[in-house]
């Protein structure tokens, strides 16, 4: 069945994903004359540079994701479809949805990244990762789980295994996964057991390669590696996993017996370059013109972590939310300038720095020529962090939230719900059932 578009706007626009990119975009177009059409498999835009503090107990899902609806509901010339993608007809010019096609006259891809196990899918129910809300929620199952288990327990092998988490990826989300739950374990936790005692928990995180957070400059990888340790974090580099299982994960001939694995090390691109049919690098994203557009393709524009898209210094940008931003708003223009006759010179990335938290008081932050780290690093990545969240009502409630812990060291999202099963088992459940800030954008 085809959608017909609005008769009473121009050109009809598709949006597929409404993450950082997708939505910036959707905004900026708010006062063209496009018929837009913005289309998620999610009825909400989600902050993911916080979703951490979802899975270690420091946010709810609310505090950090706002429906699009919502968001977009002053827009006369957008519709919200919440729907999952399935391809797109090229020929056709249409968008394929379920049942539904919607026709465009100008597609706009910003479909985000998911996990990547560099062949090893087999993973993935061990070691899930961290992109989605069901993603956080389940994370947080487990986390709270192993310490409910390990208090249960008679076993001390069985408390030992239960009590060792692990971080596979040092990036900035496995860093600060691995402050947060050092955190969570050895204070907000520390007085909540009478069986065992969780400042005995050992939090391992693993870095293949030679450093920490490697898009930072290497003295703050350095720092950031101290106040890890300063924290309790078991700090392993050169640590290639090579098996994980249910109670297990291998680094080489080494194993570590563990319940709770968390993986952070790395993604892959969405789908949407396999229903384009177009090339790719390794890593899926679609190799795109200046202006962001699909080679042979001028009525097809790629962006976000989707996109392939290099920088002044040659490399490809990083899959972080200001180059998401920053092309969404360069599109919404270049499409504008369109229909007024203009052009706009290639799109163009301006890298304004990037952050990453250690716990509660100490952050790094790369400025480039400036590097900044401890409390005051951390003030920065806090105030940069609830100045781009969605609303007043948002804002306000994290920084309360944020105080509240800093003051009192609780965590007050420590709820234990959904399954108690396995992360296959709770998937199956969901019938019918159905984007990283690192920078100052």
């Amino acid at each position: 069945m085809s959608v017909p578009a609005n008769e009473k706007h121009g050109p009809r626009v598709v949006i597929v994903g409404a993450g950082f990119g997708g939505l910036t975009l959707a905004k900026g177009l708010a006062e063209s004359t496009y018929d837009v059409t913005v289309i998620d498999r999610h009825n909400y835009y989600l902050f993911q540079p916080l979703l951490y503090q979802v899975a270690t107990a420091a946010l709810s899902p609310a505090d950090i994701a706002a429906p699009i609806r919502a968001i977009l509901r002053g827009q006369a010339n957008t519709t919200v479809v919440l729907a999952d993608v399935s391809g797109i007809d090229v020929v056709g010019k249409q968008v394929i949805v379920e049942d539904r096609r919607f026709p465009y006259d100008l597609l706009l891809l910003a479909t985000g990244a998911q996990h990547a196990y560099f062949g090893h899918d087999d993973w993935a129910e061990f070691a899930p990762g961290l992109k989605t809300i069901d993603d956080a929620t389940y994370l947080r199952r487990q986390i709270l789980l192993a310490f409910e288990r390990a208090e249960a327990s008679s076993d001390a092998a069985e408390r030992a295994q239960l009590l060792t988490l692990v971080i596979v990826g040092g990036g900035p989300t496995g860093v600060e996964m691995a402050g947060a739950i050092a955190e969570l374990a050895k204070r907000a936790l520390a007085a909540d057991f009478r069986n065992i005692d969780p400042k005995s928990t050992r939090v391992v995180l693993l870095e293949g390669g030679p450093r920490l957070l490697p898009t930072f400059h290497p003295s703050l990888s350095e720092k950031a590696q101290r106040s890890l340790e300063d924290l309790g974090v078991e700090v392993r580099l050169g640590a290639m996993v090579t098996a994980c299982s249910a109670d297990a994960v291998a680094v080489g001939d080494e194993r570590i017996e563990t319940r709770t694995i968390m993986w952070a090390a790395g993604v892959k691109a969405s789908p949407a370059a396999r229903w384009l049919d177009v090339p790719t690098d390794r890593v899926g994203r679609v190799k795109v013109e200046p202006d962001l557009s699909v080679p042979g393709h001028p009525d097809i524009f790629v962006l976000g972590d989707t996109a392939l898209v290099l920088g002044a210094d040659g490399q490809p940008l990083p899959g972080v939310a200001p180059v998401a931003k920053q092309q969404g708003a360069y599109l919404a223009k270049l499409l504008v300038a369109r229909t007024k006759g203009r052009t706009l010179p290639p799109f163009r990335y301006r890298d304004y720095g990037s952050l990453a938290t250690i716990g509660r008081s100490h952050a790094v932050v790369d400025f480039g020529k400036v590097h900044l780290s401890g409390f005051v690093a951390w003030l920065l990545w806090s105030f940069a962090h609830i100045y781009f969240l969605i609303g007043f009502r948002r804002r306000a409630i994290v920084a309360l939230h944020w105080a509240w812990s800093y003051i009192t060291f609780q965590r007050g999202m420590r709820l234990i719900t959904g399954s108690t099963g396995s992360r296959l088992k709770d998937d199956a459940g969901k019938e019918g059932e159905g984007a990283r800030m690192r920078g100052v954008a």
